[in-house]
């Protein structure tokens, strides 16, 4: 263990309040009165509420969320994730979850960003020699509570700065979500993104066939042919898949079909019937039963709902 200097030591606490003040600064400056902006950096958006929000289904794609002021609350598998400005949210997989802010007001509003992970530098950075870390086996479902030491708060510091310096964004915002994820894959919060991003093994080979029923939810599924696709046996799979979004395939396809029927019903203004078919539901009936047993009412009231009050609520300080 490396001992600082008692001086330098007490600086710290001091640092890292100045840099989440700068933060939280820098994400109201950029949001406005807004309650979502997606800013000129690739994958990087901020967001805003004066109000705690009720939950909310919604899909966390793989990506990194912090408050730098309020608190959020995130549930997957019965099983709650709270975090405030002390601490990052790590979703390592796209995973269906029940959001909410629980601290905010008009004047001190929950302020966060959230930045998606590219998969491609994860695996880059894992390659190279000089990248050492104790192994360690990533167990629990694919989203983790981190510190935000003074070194990632600083790099996202960084990273929100260059929107006073457009020019430089092309240039740098790179070389600081490198580091942003070098620093996360350093810790023990990044150990199940490393099983996820390492070539063969089965925590990789499970999120293949997550990303493919996210991008087929409308499909049929047949798990014998999912399990297939990530070359590995049907009760491995379920096994491995429920470890990671604490719900079967079957289960998961049903949430991520009911999600996007919802945004396309309440934001591009889709029928019941229309909504059901697109996302892959033969019977408007069916559709319409499990609907209401995920969002509490049924298509037509809900949708209704969210129309009339904020449509925002539909993303909750998240990423869809």
């Amino acid at each position: 263990m490396t001992l600082m200097p008692a001086g330098e030591s007490s600086l710290l606490p001091n640092r890292q309040q100045e840099l989440r003040e700068e933060l939280a600064r820098r994400i109201a400056a950029c949001v406005g009165l807004e309650q979502k902006r997606i800013t000129e950096v690739p994958g990087l958006t901020v967001h805003r509420r004066t109000a705690p929000t009720p939950p909310c289904s919604m899909t966390y794609e793989p990506s990194l969320i912090l408050t730098a002021q309020g608190r959020k609350r995130v549930e997957i598998g019965g099983k709650a994730f709270t975090y405030g400005s002390s601490h990052y949210l790590l979703a390592s997989v796209a995973l269906p979850v029940v959001a909410r802010v629980i601290e905010a007001s008009e004047q001190t509003p929950c302020l966060a960003l959230s930045l998606k992970l590219q998969m491609p530098v994860v695996r880059e950075l894992l390659s190279r020699d000089e990248f050492v870390v104790a192994p360690q086996a990533g167990k629990g479902p694919a989203i983790a509570i981190g510190e935000l030491t003074v070194e990632l708060l600083d790099s996202f510091c960084r990273l929100m700065r260059l929107l006073d310096q457009p020019r430089e964004i092309d240039f740098l915002h790179g070389l600081i979500e490198r580091e942003i994820i070098f620093r996360v894959l350093q810790g023990p919060e990044g150990a199940r993104l490393r099983t996820i991003a390492t070539l063969g093994d089965q925590s990789y080979r499970t999120a293949k066939a997550i990303a493919w029923i996210k991008d087929n939810y409308a499909k049929p599924l047949r798990v014998e042919e999912l399990a297939e696709i990530a070359g590995m046996g049907v009760s491995t799979l379920h096994h491995h898949f429920r470890a990671l979004t604490a719900m079967s395939p079957l289960q998961y396809q049903k949430q991520i079909r009911l999600q996007e029927a919802r945004t396309r019903m309440s934001i591009e203004g889709l029928d019941v019937g229309s909504a059901a078919l697109e996302v892959g539901y033969e019977s408007a009936s069916q559709f319409t039963r499990e609907y209401k047993r995920l969002f509490g009412q049924t298509p037509m009231r809900d949708t209704r709902a969210v129309r009339s009050n904020d449509p925002a609520q539909l993303e909750p300080l998240g990423v869809r």
